[in-house]
């Protein structure tokens, strides 16, 4: 590690961020206090009545000093970081989190999870659902006004003098370092910052290990934006897990398999009979053997979407799960169950992923003024990075932070990679095997802060 931001102040320590609240601590050390998801007011973005606003999780305590803003990937939401959050304010004293939610999260319909039977009002199509062809406003949603809405949440956490540092994982990583090179009005975005977190995420080539790298040409990004003027406004990438064809399918699976694994770890899985043929064991599961089966590596599933927790027994009329990895099922449990914040955003704009592509070259070139990209700052960033990145890239995190770093006036960085983990671990990973817990706390307190 070279350098770091400190952010520790003298006479806030940890125990005042495991205050006397009820929610039980990730850490084993007590509980932590209140952890308010409230509003923030942002402008207009064409939306229905309701959609003008943003909601931030906040964890941490409201004395603190700093507070670390981190921005969730590609379909995901605030409870990403939840358990991050409170691992990170456990160890760093004078710490909060806010974690925010986007402005699409307020078309999506969680009153299921408060009733008695979520699976028949999800997988039996009693909610509420957004329909593509009635939503032309989602074609207007790209990186502009996110980062608009992202500058509220910034502007919020730094009153009264606190220091922000902002970060994010995946495509949430790309958004902090397009939000640093951004120009508001003439104000660079890292004016507002002290300094700057890309968790398995970034620019300039950092997804290239992962196999799917950005798709940038301005051929693509011509077909892909008359894809979206002639309806497809919403990314259906997550349609390839064959759970359904809606925008929301998979994630609303993905979120029923948390509720019940958290509520009813032993029973009997109640999704399992629900599922498509090409997708059920061939011998019964509990809802946590559900879930297991859903987020664990060892099934085949894609890199950006598991975790290393363990394996189903090997025998028994239902077989439940064994917790034998970094990240047990239970922490997946209470992250994925929410009911709100969640760990899945449902409605994607597709707008959002062409700019968040284009951000990649990281470079004010035409491509990204035709999009109203406003990337002229990269050059003159000049607070400390950290980067950490997994397995999922084959080492392109760091190589793309660096290059971040040379062409850039940064100070200093950390750049810390552990290849047993993939893409979601670090998010979830019980603290004493989260290298992502113990090396990020440290940047956030190490020496050499302005």
């Amino acid at each position: 590690m070279i350098g770091g931001v400190a952010l520790a102040v003298s006479g806030t320590g940890a125990g005042s961020a495991l205050a006397a609240g009820r929610t039980p601590g990730a850490t084993g050390q007590g509980a932590v206090g209140p952890e308010p998801y409230v509003p923030v007011k942002v402008g207009a973005g064409g939306g229905p009545a309701g959609t003008d606003r943003v909601r931030v999780l906040k964890v941490g305590p409201n004395t603190a000093t700093s507070v670390l803003v981190l921005v969730p990937g590609m379909f995901g939401a605030a409870n990403d970081f939840r358990l991050l959050a409170r691992d990170l304010v456990a160890a760093v004293p004078g710490l909060q989190v806010w974690a925010p939610d986007r402005r699409e999260e307020n078309l999506a319909d969680r009153s299921g999870f408060a009733g008695p039977d979520p699976l028949a009002y999800y997988l039996d199509g009693h909610y509420r659902t957004q329909d593509p062809a009635a939503s032309p406003f989602a074609a207007h949603w790209g990186l502009p006004l996110a980062l608009a809405d992202l500058r509220a949440v910034v502007r919020s956490a730094g009153r009264g003098g606190r220091r922000v540092v902002l970060g994010g994982h995946s495509w949430g990583a790309t958004t902090a370092m397009a939000y640093a090179a951004w120009d508001f009005d003439g104000c660079p975005g890292y004016r507002d910052l002290a300094g700057l977190v890309a968790i398995d995420g970034g620019v300039l080539g950092a997804f290239d290990g992962t196999g799917d790298p950005v798709h940038d040409s301005p051929e693509e990004i011509r077909e892909r934006l008359a894809a979206i003027d002639a309806g497809a406004v919403f990314d259906l990438t997550l349609s390839g897990v064959g759970l359904g064809s809606r925008p929301e399918s998979t994630q609303i699976w993905y979120q029923l398999a948390g509720h019940y694994a958290l509520h009813d770890p032993d029973g009997p899985s109640v999704l399992q009979p629900r599922l498509p043929d090409a997708l059920r064991l061939p011998y019964t599961v509990t809802n946590a053997g559900q879930l297991g089966f859903f987020v664990d590596a060892g099934f085949g599933w894609p890199n950006a979407i598991t975790v290393h927790s363990g394996h189903l027994a090997d025998s028994g009329d239902v077989r439940g799960w064994v917790d034998a990895g970094i990240t047990p099922i239970g922490r997946v449990a209470a992250a994925y169950a929410g009911p709100v914040p969640t760990v899945w955003e449902w409605y994607w704009p597709a707008r959002l992923s062409v700019d968040l592509d284009v951000t990649d070259a990281y470079t004010d070139s035409a491509l990204a003024r035709s999009l109203g990209l406003r990337l002229h700052h990269a050059h003159r960033l000049d607070v400390p990075l950290y980067a950490f990145g997994t397995s999922q890239a084959k080492g392109t995190i760091e190589e793309a932070a660096r290059r971040v770093v040379a062409g850039s006036r940064i100070p200093y960085a950390a750049y810390e990679t552990d290849t047993g983990m993939n893409h979601l671990d670090p998010l979830f990973a019980a603290p004493a095997h989260n290298t992502l817990t113990r090396t990020l706390a440290e940047f956030l307190t190490g020496p050499g802060a302005r």
